[in-house]
């Protein structure tokens, strides 16, 4: 029998953080990790394949994208892993992106490696609704917001080792960009050996009516005493999986929400990361060793998700995104209006823009399983991956145009106009779900 909604005491929700919980936020943070990798180890290995395969700016900045546009495709599996479940998802994804890994290598042309960094995106973005449904609904109630938000954390400690070892690697020769490129086989592969073994669900399993498996997960994780019984899954997620119901009357308003605000925040956060060393040159910033600059750029961004962690649950989920939306259009209209300034003031937008994402950061992947209940999370946390990364592979194909055509300052007001539309969304639809039960964010 299932607890009603007010029954919130669990096994689950009331548990304490342990080494399983610990092991699983790890081991989901591996999606992040390879994105952050994935995206911005490209923009190394443009400053080297571009002469080489006589790439045009339309080939740089589709081939830029090229991975956005995968993650938007594979956002849709989120609808998937609502049907099959979780844990055959979990390490299915990281083996297609193995073998598209190696294989960018051998490409000969710019449309070849077009379409391997597209299979790549497909892989990365079917992971986000895959790891995190599993993750969430593990989650013990207090410790929720930390164990979702840090798997952002991991986006730019990704990102960071892609800029270093980039900058290394390019030492290797005129063919250095191959061995940059196919270089996230190494951490896919590690991780695909960690995640061999996790257990599926058990809300999952249960909202299957596959009871005696979910009981016998739950003794395994939590221990002989723990029950099934426990778990406050309400009669409601029995429902089938239904692409239609995230975009249903209640949970329409959440998922415009979390898609837009996510478009706002990384149509000009991507651009920048995989754009990087040409945005630097246009600053003046770090010449000669972009690498080792954008890795400290980077580490802004994971610096900032340290305060966003630890005041999501003080400060709450809807105060926290208004202030960082704010903060972050003020840092992008410091590097739109004072193009050529001195490098402290340049710096210090970057700075600003940085620390305060953490808050957005955090909010990508807590938001959305918070906010839809189990039949539908992956289908949401994919649809609203989707939704985002439309705006961010416009922005990522047209950053290097804009650049080009406009100037550094006007584009990044452009930025700016963008991040000052999310701080507007945030405003209007976002909601508060600190402290809540699973059950109680995701009821409309």
């Amino acid at each position: 029998m299932h607890l009603s909604n007010n029954q919130t005491q669990s096994a689950i929700e009331e548990a304490g953080f342990t080494p399983f919980h610990l092991r699983l936020t790890i081991y989901s943070s591996g999606g992040p990790f390879l994105d952050g990798y994935i995206l911005s180890i490209i923009g190394v290995a443009l400053t080297q394949l571009t002469p080489q395969l006589h790439l045009g700016p339309f080939w740089s900045g589709l081939i830029g994208a090229s991975a956005l546009l995968g993650i938007f495709l594979g956002g849709f599996f989120g609808y998937l892993t609502d049907k099959i479940g979780r844990q055959l998802m979990y390490t299915l994804d990281f083996i297609i992106l193995i073998v598209a890994s190696v294989l960018q290598f051998w490409v000969q042309e710019g449309w070849q490696l077009f379409l391997l960094r597209l299979i790549l995106g497909i892989a990365v973005g079917a992971d986000y609704p895959i790891a995190t449904s599993l993750l969430t609904e593990f989650a013990p109630k207090k410790h929720r917001g930390a164990m979702v938000g840090v798997t952002l954390f991991s986006y730019y400690i990704g990102a960071t080792v892609a800029y270093l070892a980039g900058e290394w690697m390019l030492q290797i020769g005129p063919d250095a960009w191959r061995w940059i490129l196919a270089s996230s086989a190494i951490p896919a592969v590690i991780l695909v050996l960690l995640r061999a073994g996790t257990p599926e669900s058990p809300r999952w399993l249960l909202s299957r009516g596959r009871k005696d498996e979910a009981d016998r997960i739950i003794k395994k994780v939590y221990g002989p005493e723990a029950s099934v019984d426990e778990i406050d899954v309400p009669d409601k997620e029995l429902e089938k999986t239904s692409f239609k119901k995230v975009f249903s009357k209640g949970y329409f308003k959440r998922i415009m929400y979390i898609g837009l605000f996510e478009m706002c925040q990384v149509a000009p956060l991507f651009a920048m990361l995989t754009f990087g060393p040409d945005m630097l040159k246009a600053y003046h910033l770090f010449e000669g060793s972009a690498g080792y600059g954008l890795a400290i750029i980077s580490s802004f961004f994971l610096v900032g998700c340290i305060p966003a962690l630890l005041l999501v649950n003080k400060l709450g989920r809807r105060p926290l995104m208004i202030t960082s939306f704010s903060a972050m259009t003020v840092g992008i209209l410091l590097l739109g209006i004072f193009p050529k300034g001195p490098a402290f003031i340049i710096l210090a937008g970057f700075l600003i823009y940085a620390i305060f994402s953490g808050g957005p950061n955090v909010m990508d992947w807590l938001a959305p399983n918070e906010l839809f209940p189990t039949e539908i999370r992956g289908t949401a946390v994919g649809a609203a991956t989707s939704i985002s990364r439309v705006g961010a592979f416009f922005g990522t194909y047209l950053f290097p145009i804009g650049l080009g055509r406009l100037g550094i300052g006007p584009t990044m007001l452009i930025g700016a106009a963008i991040t000052f539309l999310g701080l507007i969304v945030c405003i209007a639809l976002a909601p508060e779900t600190t402290n809540k039960t699973l059950n109680e964010s995701s009821s409309i």
